[in-house]
C-alpha cells in the first residue's frame, strides 16, 4: 500500500478564503492604523497584557494579528494559510 500521505487538495474557496483575512481582522479592530478602541482586538490586546505583565508578547497571537492586519499578507502567509485551509476542508468533507 501507498505509505504516503495524502496531499492537500484545494478547495474552491481556499482563494476567497485567504483573501478575505485582513477585510476579517479589519472588522474585529486589526487595522492598519492600530487596534480600534472598544473592539474584539482591543479586548484581546488588553487580556494579553495582564496575562504577560502589562505588555504585548513579540509573536504571540494578538502581536501576529496586529502584523497582518496593519500590512496585509505577504505571499508565504497566504500559502501557508491555502494550504492549512485546504487540508482543513478536506478533513471537514472527509477527503
Amino acid at each position: 500500500g501507498d505509505i504516503h500521505p495524502p496531499h492537500p487538495r484545494s478547495s474552491p474557496g481556499t482563494a476567497s478564503t485567504v483573501a478575505a483575512v485582513p477585510a476579517v481582522l479589519s472588522a474585529v479592530g486589526f487595522t492598519s492604523a492600530g487596534i480600534t478602541a472598544s473592539s474584539l482586538a482591543a479586548k484581546m490586546m488588553s487580556i494579553s497584557a495582564i496575562a504577560n505583565g502589562g505588555g504585548v508578547a513579540a509573536g504571540s497571537l494578538v502581536a501576529t494579528l496586529q502584523s497582518v492586519g496593519a500590512s496585509g499578507l505577504c505571499m508565504s502567509s497566504k500559502l501557508l494559510l491555502g494550504i492549512a485551509g485546504s487540508t482543513l476542508a478536506s478533513k471537514l468533507v472527509g477527503l
